[in-house]
């Protein structure tokens, strides 16, 4: 099993080698740091004027946390200034035996070739040069920012509840000029300027280092681009890979994000659905397809880019396992397939549904247990750097922040950055200074870990109250459902066949039909219509999503109630 193998390498990673160095405790951020009202400069001052604890002897790898840390002491403060140019490479672990991917000129699409980079980012690298007086870059002077300071309260492990966030959470506060006058590597002065299309240095080593300890890539020359979140990645991506002129298209699960296929219908090019079960997408259909592809009949070539929701896809909450992922890249590697990796649900892996009033199956105790416990990424196997992992802060932290990031190979986060200069020109400051405060300097990646632990079992109830709601309300001769692994979502399958105009009326009307009691009645769920991937095509059921992501328990049990009813209104059923 995969992730024994991934505990048992981060078992071997703690063991003690010869060769120890010498790290400080104080080079470890302390997780149940109290500190009252500070700026982030502030409190790393305070730690390092304290009287420091006895020193330990430590591997420079007796974890990959320790193994982060010790780096980063190494390699002493980050700093990088206004509109600073950096990538992963600057901030990944030693690489040494591990392949360069691929290359992908011809998956590219003409319009991502034809790229230039921008002059005036470029210009952007001599900023650095000391004593060098700008008159080249349209930099606005931070004097002119109306802003002195930002403050907030955040959550602290181990209790992350609204309630002790409100009582005992910790103030922190981001400063103009932490960098100049306190010692910090990261302030609003940098942060609300202009910046790189790959977002700020003090992000990207951050998200690099994550990127380490939870993906793996086995190939050298990975890299990284922050995003506004995964949709404008999606977009990007589309435009990189697809060109209508060539007949492209795009693979992805029969039903799949209504978002993704309304962003690929513009581009002229047409989505083609693989039949999924209850693990997704299945690799021998999506193996026959290619092999069978007919150009001619299909209106579009061969394709050579699948689009998929790994884990708890949306709309069926389906989550690929293991083996069916590993099965599914080989198929991608045999017909030379790249693949878009869309991942907003990773880290809501919930613990196994063990079934009502059953004993809860043992949650991780500590961060590598669940860093071992998580379903292996696309990007952990990829050989052949084929593909690109679009993450997201949206369903771990806020959807506001519009705040992501991509993992791909050198070529293709390079393409990637030609065009976000000259589209996004990269994420918003606000939400890069905010995310790195609270993930980097407050939290650290243990804490981060932490916090993500703690969505599973919040997650983990969630789905669970849903799931209680639907036995004591749903008609189960009609409606039939597979509890989610990860994700947000329930799926519901309605047997069509018994309903009582079966013969006369298409699923659509009786959907249709469905629905509007729904709404009558005063819940909403989403039509599983929405998600089909070939419009052209007949709805293959009847279908809808729920989802358990904002309800309390006692609005879920009301709500699903008035589906059941509705369902049962619908086939003549008291």
């Amino acid at each position: 099993m995969l992730p024994v193998a991934r505990a048992a390498r981060l078992r071997a990673l703690a063991a003690p080698r010869h060769g120890a160095a010498t790290v400080s405790a104080r080079a470890v951020r302390s997780l149940h740091s109290r500190s009252s009202h500070r700026s982030s400069a502030e409190a790393a001052t305070a730690a390092a004027t304290a009287a420091p604890p006895a020193s330990r002897q430590v591997d420079y790898a007796p974890s990959l946390l320790d193994e982060i840390a010790a780096r980063r002491a190494k390699a002493g403060k980050l700093v990088a200034g206004i509109a600073a140019v950096s990538d992963s490479d600057m901030f990944k672990g030693p690489q040494t035996g591990k392949p360069k991917a691929k290359r992908w000129d011809n998956h590219l699409s003409a319009e991502s070739i034809s790229r230039e980079p921008c002059s005036l980012k470029q210009a952007a690298r001599h900023l650095k040069q000391p004593g060098l007086i700008s008159l080249g870059g349209g930099l606005p002077s931070s004097e002119l920012f109306p802003l002195d300071e930002l403050e907030m309260k955040v959550a602290m492990p181990p209790d992350f509840s609204e309630k002790a966030t409100a009582t005992r959470g910790q103030r922190v506060t981001i400063g103009k000029y932490d960098v100049r006058d306190r010692g910090g590597t990261y302030d609003l002065s940098i942060a609300l300027n202009y910046g790189q299309s790959t977002g700020s240095a003090q992000m990207l080593r951050f998200l690099t280092e994550h990127t380490e300890i939870v993906c793996r890539p086995p190939y050298a020359d990975w890299r990284i681009c922050q995003t506004i979140g995964s949709t404008g990645a999606l977009e990007q991506a589309l435009r990189m890979f697809c060109d209508k002129d060539r007949g492209d298209s795009v693979l992805t699960e029969d039903f799949s994000f209504s978002t993704a296929l309304e962003t690929i219908a513009p581009l002229g090019v047409k989505a083609f659905g693989i039949p999924i079960d209850e693990q997704g997408l299945v690799p021998e259909a999506m193996d026959e397809l290619l092999t069978n592809w007919d150009a001619k009949a299909r209106g579009s070539r061969k394709p050579h880019l699948l689009y998929t929701v790994p884990s708890g896809q949306n709309p069926t909450g389906a989550t690929q396992g293991p083996e069916r992922r590993r099965a599914i890249y080989r198929v991608a590697q045999k017909h030379d397939v790249f693949i878009l990796e869309d991942e907003p649900y990773y880290f809501l892996q919930m613990q196994p549904y063990t079934g009502r009033g059953q004993p809860d199956a043992p949650a991780p105790t500590n961060v590598e247990e669940f860093v071992s416990s998580l379903i292996p990424t696309y990007v952990s196997m990829d050989v052949d750097g084929r593909v690109m992992r679009m993450d997201s802060l949206s369903k771990v932290l806020v959807p506001g922040s519009r705040l992501g990031w991509i993992v791909a190979s050198e070529q293709i986060v390079e393409r990637y950055q030609r065009h976000a200069e000259v589209a996004s020109q990269g994420p918003s400051g606000f939400s890069q200074v905010i995310a790195h405060k609270l993930l980097d300097e407050t939290w650290g990646h243990e804490g981060y870990l932490r916090w993500l632990m703690n969505l599973r079992l919040e997650y983990t109830k969630k789905r669970d109250a849903l799931l209680a709601a639907c036995e004591d309300n749903l008609p189960r001769d009609l409606v039939s459902w597979t509890p989610p692994a990860a994700g947000m979502f329930l799926w519901f399958t309605v047997d069509h066949t018994k309903h009582p105009s079966a013969g006369t009326r298409s699923i659509e009307e009786i959907e249709q039909e469905i629905f509007d009691s729904c709404i009558k009645s005063g819940v909403l769920v989403a039509r599983g219509s929405w998600f089909l991937t070939e419009k052209d095509a007949p709805l293959p059921g009847l279908n809808f999503r729920a989802t358990f992501a904002a309800a309390s328990p006692e609005n879920m049990n009301t709500a699903i109630a008035r589906f059941g009813q509705a369902v049962k209104d619908s086939f003549g059923r008291k």
